[in-house]
C-alpha cells in the first residue's frame, strides 16, 4: 500500500496536480507518524491494516470537515474536502453496498453464534476483522441490533 500512495504521488508531482500532491503528502506524513509512535512501542513500522485504519479516519475527519462547510455556507472548501475524500478512498478497499453489508453481518451473526444485543461486540468485532475498511461501522452498529432484536 505504501508503494501504491508513493507511486501515485510521483505520478501526480509530474502532472502538476496541486490537490491530489498535498493529499497524498498528508497521506504519507500521517503513516510517518503511526511509524515513529509503533518504533516507541518494538514495533518496525505500520501494516497495511494500519494504513487502511489511517486512511479510514482521515476519510472521517474530511466528511465532518465537508458537512461543518456546508452548514457554514462555505462551498469553495466544501468542495475541497469532498475532492480530499475521493483521493483518499482510492487506497481503501472497495466499500460494500448496502445489499453486501447486511449478507456480511447476517454471516458473522451466523459465525459469532450471536444470539441477543449482547453478543453485539462478538458480531462487530469478526466485521472488523474480515471487512476492515469495507463496511461503515456507524451504520453497520443499527443493523446488527436490528437483526438481533428481530432474532
Amino acid at each position: 500500500m505504501r508503494d501504491q500512495i508513493s507511486q501515485a504521488l510521483k505520478e501526480a508531482q509530474k502532472g502538476q496536480n496541486k490537490r491530489r500532491v498535498s493529499t497524498l503528502r498528508l497521506i504519507s506524513a500521517a503513516i510517518q507518524d503511526r511509524d515513529i509512535a509503533l518504533r516507541g512501542k518494538g514495533k518496525d513500522r505500520a501494516d497495511d491494516e494500519e494504513i487502511t485504519d489511517i486512511l479510514i479516519k482521515m476519510v472521517k475527519q474530511r466528511e465532518e470537515s465537508s458537512r461543518l462547510y456546508r452548514e457554514g455556507g462555505r462551498p469553495e472548501l466544501e468542495a475541497q474536502e469532498l475532492e480530499e475524500i475521493e483521493i483518499v478512498r482510492e487506497f481503501l478497499p472497495r466499500a460494500l453496498s448496502e445489499e453486501e453489508t447486511q449478507a456480511a453481518i447476517a454471516s458473522a451473526v451466523e459465525e459469532s453464534g450471536a444470539v441477543s444485543l449482547r453478543d453485539m461486540g462478538k458480531v462487530m468485532a469478526l466485521l472488523k476483522e474480515n471487512y476492515r475498511g469495507q463496511i461503515d461501522m456507524a451504520k453497520a452498529g443499527p443493523m446488527i441490533k436490528a437483526l438481533l432484536a428481530g432474532q
